[in-house]
């Protein structure tokens, strides 16, 4: 077995927002061109062989092949359910506004506008949805996502993780001052144990671990697949996080690495008695009023992949964006501590971000697995690569989501076509106002 067949899903998501991981296709095919329909991916009943994608292949995760795959994890890789519960779908009103397609902006570093509809096409968006005022103002599918289908998410995941952890902060079930080490005294003699829950939650910890040259140990660790008969390394995510050393002095910098994601998804299990996927559906998923299920990949001993397991549908993950818009309130009731959300909000350490080389989002923060913009509306989010996103915006009153299989990982990518859009958007629903929901 070629050891990059181990997990090209975990290799997807350790992808960093940061100008280094923007070397992939120079002259990919258009959106239009790329449409899984269009390339003839996995239609008939068997699919052609050239048309066949399989886990197991060393491209099933690649432009344009990903454009099908990340609607199809389900079929390909063991999973955990996040049962929505027996209650039934909560309503999104829809008030929906054919002006938002017309609306203009400047996208970063250009010198000509272009429109929100254009944008659709230029970030290969599988699937986008606006809510104003709790109201679905704008919904639109392509690719291989209908509104009944289920989408990876890719790091979104974390900031999931993130809310969870914050959550448990705040009820008082979780000290984020703790050493790690002392709620998983597995991971005592790692790098971990030293290091802060919040230090962890924030991404300032110091590890000798590259989401580049430590990827191939992570991915086989993670994988699910059979191991090589002479494999003798980690097997599971736990596993893996007891190897990781430590480099520097933890709480010094901000340093975007999965492997965080993961130790708190372990710190949420020991703190709680559940697994990500079990604790998020009991507290969260079962009380949103989702309409479908979802579900987290998993490794070998089901362990759910908080750092980028999480698939979902458009309009669920809209429902979960409005729970943080509210606050953490679902009508009349308070599902998630407001404290949690207002931790996420106020972000991490500005000064610890700044050094980080972002250079689109100057004046940003990261905390609790979140980015916040700390821009004049307060806007943040939960993002994801190849364009997954949660646009939080406070003072617009406005959630974007957005899913999405954009040919280049990084966010760094669509960036200058979605950040100024998503902006562009909230000004024009300020501006054309109207009355709020009573929710």
């Amino acid at each position: 077995m070629k050891p990059m067949l181990a997990s090209a899903l975990t290799l997807a998501v350790t992808f960093t927002v940061s100008a280094g991981a923007l070397a992939q296709t120079a002259s990919p095919l258009s959106a239009q061109d790329s449409n899984p329909e269009t390339m003839g991916w996995m239609q008939g009943f068997p699919p052609a062989a050239d048309k066949t994608i399989r886990f197991t292949d060393p491209d099933f995760f690649t432009f344009p092949k990903l454009r099908w795959t990340v609607c199809h994890f389900r079929q390909l890789m063991p999973n955990v359910g996040v049962s929505k519960g027996s209650a039934g779908a909560r309503p999104l009103p829809l008030a929906l506004d054919p002006g938002l397609d017309s609306v203009r902006f400047t996208p970063l570093g250009a010198d000509t506008t272009m429109t929100w509809n254009e944008a659709f096409a230029a970030n290969y968006t599988d699937g986008i949805l606006v809510l104003h005022h709790g109201r679905v103002v704008y919904e639109r599918y392509d690719g291989c996502l209908k509104p009944d289908g289920l989408h990876a998410v890719m790091s979104v995941t974390k900031s999931i993780a993130g809310l969870l952890g914050e959550m448990l902060v705040a009820e008082g079930k979780l000290d984020d001052a703790a050493l790690v080490g002392s709620i998983i005294p597995e991971l005592k003699d790692s790098a971990f144990g030293d290091a802060t829950v919040r230090q962890v939650m924030d991404m300032t910890t110091a590890l000798a671990y590259s989401e580049d040259a430590d990827l191939r140990t992570y991915s086989m660790a993670g994988s699910p697949l059979p191991k090589p008969k002479d494999y003798t390394g980690p097997r599971s995510y736990f596993e893996y996080l007891q190897t990781v050393k430590k480099a520097g002095t933890h709480g010094e910098a901000f340093a975007y690495k999965t492997i965080n994601a993961d130790a708190l998804g372990w710190l949420i299990a020991r703190s709680s008695g559940q697994s990500v996927a079990e604790l998020f559906s009991e507290r969260i998923w079962s009380r949103i009023g989702a309409e479908r299920e979802a579900f987290f990949t998993a490794d070998s001993i089901g362990t759910p992949f908080a750092g980028g397991g999480f698939n979902v549908s458009l309009r669920d993950l809209a429902r979960l964006g409005q729970l943080m818009l509210d606050e953490g309130r679902v009508g009349s009731e308070q599902i998630v501590p407001a404290a949690a959300i207002a931790r996420i909000r106020n972000g991490g350490e500005a000064a610890l971000f700044a050094n980080a080389g972002y250079t689109r989002l100057p004046g940003w923060s990261y905390g609790g697995q979140w980015w916040v913009s700390n821009d004049e509306h307060g806007a943040y989010a939960a993002r994801g690569v190849y364009g997954q996103t949660i646009w939080v915006d406070p003072k617009a009153d406005m959630v974007i989501v957005r899913l999405a299989s954009y040919p280049v990982a990084a966010n760094a990518a669509n960036d200058p076509t979605s950040l100024p859009a998503y902006r562009a958007v909230a000004e024009y629903l300020m501006a054309n106002d109207g009355a709020p929901l009573a929710r």
